[in-house]
């Protein structure tokens, strides 16, 4: 390739231990690093603006072609506490929910819990940017990323989507993957997981670098987000994979 190759990666707390390498300058005469939202990462991904993209898992079925380039991703092995309806209401009584509108893999995981797990069906709205304002009552709201910490502090009861998922299924969730839509060689995916331990293996650094008081991300980073994409985050990716094709 005669360029740096296009890599788009999510601008989340979740996200820091994977691309601290990137910033400190590791494969900078290769990688050129973009941040975004994750939906928007995806549709970067799905136009062919970016090579390589920390994307929703969702988005892979409708990628012509998909490689995972990294042995690292965003999963949790139960509890992700930044992936969680919210609501004043107990589940049974909650009406309407507002979707994030920042990762498909969030609401189609929503989806899923609401029709195989909590057996509900309220009526789902697509939401906007501050919808988080319209939470109450008994209309409740699916928050992801940084926003869910905030949240965390209003909301009377909590739906952690990762805990679902593990209750459900008995295994990992993934949310995020590094994937490309062209193949990449085994060196540069050597490469390209060093940088992404890099941050994992300096986890003080990347706390100390990110201040942030409104939840433990000592705690985020070693409880909560599960990094390392081992066969049973493959195996829980591939049962989420499938449900969305049963349900196309």
């Amino acid at each position: 390739m005669d360029r740096k190759i296009r890599v788009g990666a999510v601008s989340y707390l979740n996200t820091k231990p994977l691309i601290y390498g990137f910033e400190q300058g590791m494969m900078a005469d290769k990688v050129e690093l973009l941040n975004d939202y994750p939906s928007k990462v995806a549709a970067r991904l799905l136009f062919d603006e970016i090579d390589i993209g920390l994307v929703p898992v969702a988005i892979i079925p409708s990628l012509p072609q998909y490689h995972i380039v990294s042995d690292y991703c965003i999963g949790s092995d139960g509890e992700v506490a930044s992936v969680c309806l919210f609501s004043d209401a107990p589940l049974d009584k909650i009406k309407t929910i507002l979707l994030d509108y920042q990762s498909k893999t969030s609401v189609a995981l929503l989806q899923l819990l609401l029709k195989e797990h909590w057996n509900i069906s309220p009526t789902l709205v697509a939401a906007t940017e501050d919808y988080e304002k319209n939470i109450s009552g008994t209309t409740a709201g699916l928050v992801i990323g940084d926003r869910a910490f905030k949240q965390r502090l209003q909301s009377k009861y909590i739906y952690d989507l990762g805990t679902a998922w593990k209750e459900m299924t008995g295994l990992p969730f993934v949310f995020a993957a590094w994937v490309s839509n062209k193949p990449f060689d085994a060196a540069f995916k050597n490469e390209f997981n060093k940088a992404n331990a890099f941050g994992l293996n300096n986890l003080d650094v990347v706390i100390k670098a990110t201040p942030y008081e409104l939840y433990d991300l000592g705690k985020y980073y070693t409880k909560n987000i599960s990094y390392l994409l081992d066969e049973k985050k493959e195996k829980g990716l591939r049962s989420f994979l499938d449900y969305i094709s049963q349900k196309k």
